[in-house]
């Protein structure tokens, strides 16, 4: 017994079942534009289907990109998001009726040809699933983004994401890309606007809260570009980290016990440095912990790579995701649950 209300399962999908693919948007020129050509080469048989892009009115040239493909497939929706944040473009996308599997897709990220259809079989299998998602693969523009992607392909870098390593199938906790019965996210009040990362993270805890479960089908895949830089990675997964505390305060309890680790982590730097200093046994043992993070690290950057050349690159940035997440962690736990802030609205205005 879990203890979870068990929706009734829901209803079949139509023959012919409605998708609607939310995309949101802002300033991704040159990226959005083979993300929606993914999805105009994607096998669309059998399916009422049509694509919003919800953008944060970029100026970089993407809405170009996207008005130039909706002159040739009408299908193909451009929706402003004055708010310019994530959640509310998903919400802009999503709470409209008119569709029975609402599918959420990254600008970065692009469709295979079975994408959809693999989505919409995976569903029909599992009459309790609301979401249903897949394996992402990474695309790497340079030798940063491959050794980062590496990074965030391995359990030592991710933990337990296994949307990212491929190495569990059947019900998990979360997806990315998830393919949504409108049934479930209405039941659960679609996405939470108030929170500028791990919308989809905190939207897939609800939905498991609520007694809908979540399959990952490795037979639904996608690609995703890698963003390259290690600055970039670090501000990612420290506002991960940051909004996690949030979610945390929002739900009362640790939603997952994999976000912890990187926090443990950083304290253990932290106090331990400064421990390490009253005594000569604290020093040996913040030394010891160190190098026997630093070898498990080490290990994992070698099979994690891809060449024998980016391990240093892997290496660096297992750390990086590591200290940024477990930093971005603390700070949160400091501002929502011990000063009762509210979310800045700095934070509140970053998009994907």
């Amino acid at each position: 017994m879990t203890g979870r209300r068990q929706p009734d399962a829901a209803a079949p999908l139509p023959d012919a079942p409605q998708v609607r693919v939310v995309i949101p948007c802002r300033n991704e020129a040159g990226y959005i534009g083979r993300c929606l050509r993914s999805l105009i080469a994607a096998d669309r048989s059998g399916l009422k289907f049509e694509a919003w892009v919800c953008d944060g009115l970029s100026e970089d040239g993407t809405r170009t990109e996207i008005e130039a493909l909706a002159a040739e497939h009408p299908w193909i929706k451009l929706v402003d998001n004055p708010a310019r944040t994530t959640p509310h473009a998903m919400n802009l996308g999503l709470k409209p009726a008119g569709y029975d599997v609402g599918l959420l897709l990254g600008a970065h990220a692009e469709a295979e040809a079975d994408f959809l259809q693999a989505n919409i079989a995976a569903l029909r299998a599992h009459a309790r699933a609301g979401c249903v998602g897949g394996i992402i693969a990474n695309v790497y523009t340079d030798a940063t983004s491959r050794r980062i992607g590496a990074a965030m392909g391995h359990p030592f870098g991710v933990g337990g994401a296994h949307f990212r390593t491929g190495r569990r199938a059947g019900e998990v906790d979360t997806v990315a890309f998830g393919a949504y019965r409108r049934e479930a996210l209405a039941a659960i009040g679609f996405v939470d606007e108030r929170l500028a990362r791990n919308q989809d993270d905190e939207l897939n805890f609800r939905l498991v809260r609520a007694g809908w479960t979540i399959i990952l089908d490795p037979a639904i895949r996608s690609r995703y570009y890698v963003r390259a830089g290690m600055r970039k990675l670090f501000r990612q997964y420290w506002q991960y980290g940051y909004w996690k505390a949030f979610v945390g305060r929002l739900h009362g309890t640790v939603t997952t016990f994999r976000q912890v680790v990187p926090a443990a982590f950083v304290l253990f730097l932290v106090t331990g440095a400064a421990a390490s200093l009253l005594h000569p046994s604290l020093a040996f043992a913040y030394a010891g912990g160190s190098a026997l993070y630093l070898v498990a690290a080490l290990i994992s950057a070698l099979r994690a790579a891809d060449r024998l050349s980016d391990a240093p690159g892997v290496l660096l940035a297992f750390i990086t995701l590591h200290v940024a997440y477990g930093a971005g962690y603390l700070r949160g736990i400091v501002d929502f649950l011990l000063l009762r802030r509210e979310p800045p609205g700095s934070a509140a205005s970053s998009s994907r």
